[in-house]
């Protein structure tokens, strides 16, 4: 039989009692609004419990809750969030309710939070909810089961992620092994840097390209009235084309242009490099520059502090030296590159689906009318 009660009755609300960046580092859990508990010195209540954010995670005027958590026995929690511990155990289970808040609070809590710019839920609001709960140990059979379901996803992500692993070590291993014996050569010899300089006519747009640090590849910007760009110099960019952002290069900002970026622009801090392919393969030397050995090289041709103060120089890149092996050792690096690359794609996939497993499981459980608020 379904009761509905409320939350206040059900539940001690209690806000946390230290800031999370005072917190002293001790043998008790500390619940955070981040999704791994820290610790703190001291407990500060006990029991079982959900843990919900008071202050919205996105802010600017924008309610928001990432995750809530559920926590049992003793433990310490952030300011920005509120305890709510069960009154009886014999009633309610925590780790329950953890599970249908999760699933409605967008229809639950999100409307309660309040605020022009900092949107935040208040204690009493909190225990006005009203929540329609099963028996105990239906309750209980529903959580060993949603459980379980949460635990075989935590298994299905760890042995991806091993299986992706262990195919790095073996792509850095194939690496190694290719550059052996291999000779060095300066990049002005293998990939020099080549601009292209755009006429800029007030009439025309000019679609930019960015290069995302540690490695992640380029992503597209707006377009820009050629009005719009003052004295700034555009480059135009090629697909192919070997790409630095001279003030990130040091934190891994270096990509290759595929054949959608064809045809967008880059500013002057853009360094376009066209590899010879006779010589070296662009994926084979894209992959020694993110690699320890060759980012090190980057990082001293970018004299300076951190951030934009640290700028790679022309001359400094142009004398940087990469490995050359034959091009049948590359390629064969190149096809096993490819191969991981596939098989990461497909892991990607299995990833999303994974991820969005026990979400759906919580919306069918805990949407319908019998289970609603």
């Amino acid at each position: 039989m379904i009761q509905k009660s409320r939350f206040g009755d059900l539940f001690s609300v209690e806000k946390g009692r230290i800031g999370i960046r005072a917190a002293t580092p001790g043998d008790f859990p500390l619940v955070t609004t981040g999704e791994e508990h820290q610790t703190h010195s001291e407990a500060h209540f006990s029991g079982d419990a959900v843990c919900i954010p008071m202050v919205s995670a996105t802010g600017h005027g924008h309610a928001s809750i990432k995750r809530l958590h559920h926590i049992s026995g003793k433990f310490a929690v952030g300011s920005i969030l509120c305890a709510c511990i069960a009154k009886d155990e014999s009633q309610v289970s925590a780790r329950y309710v953890h599970y249908w808040l999760s699933a409605r609070k967008d229809d639950v809590l999100i409307p309660l939070m309040q605020g022009s710019a900092n949107v935040s839920l208040k204690i009493a609001d909190i225990s006005g909810i009203e929540i329609s709960l099963p028996p105990l140990a239906e309750q209980q059979a529903i959580v060993a089961r949603l459980d379980a379901l949460a635990d075989k996803t935590r298994q299905l992500t760890a042995h991806l992620d091993a299986i992706e692993a262990d195919a790095d070590q073996l792509l850095a291993q194939q690496f190694q092994a290719a550059i052996a014996d291999a000779p060095y050569r300066p990049m002005s010899e293998v990939a020099p840097l080549i601009r292209r300089q755009a006429a800029i006519a007030p009439e025309v747009s000019y679609p930019e390209l960015g290069i995302r640090s540690f490695g992640k590849g380029t992503f597209h910007k707006p377009a820009l009235p050629g009005m719009e760009l003052g004295t700034k110099r555009l480059f135009r960019i090629e697909a192919g084309d070997l790409l630095f952002s001279n003030v990130f290069a040091w934190e891994g900002a270096i990509a290759i242009a595929g054949p959608a970026d064809a045809g967008r622009f880059g500013s002057h801090r853009f360094m376009t490099c066209v590899v010879d392919e006779e010589a070296v393969l662009s994926s084979f030397l894209l992959y020694y520059l993110l690699a320890p050995e060759g980012l090190e090289k980057v990082r001293e041709a970018s004299p300076g502090g951190a951030g934009r103060n640290r700028t790679l120089g022309i001359e400094k890149l142009a004398n940087i030296k990469v490995p050359v092996p034959p091009l049948v050792a590359q390629q064969a690096f190149v096809d096993l590159q490819a191969t991981v690359s596939s098989l990461k794609a497909r892991h990607a996939a299995i990833h999303d689906d994974n991820a969005a497993l026990l979400p759906a499981t919580l919306d069918r459980l805990f949407t319908s009318a019998d289970c609603g608020a």
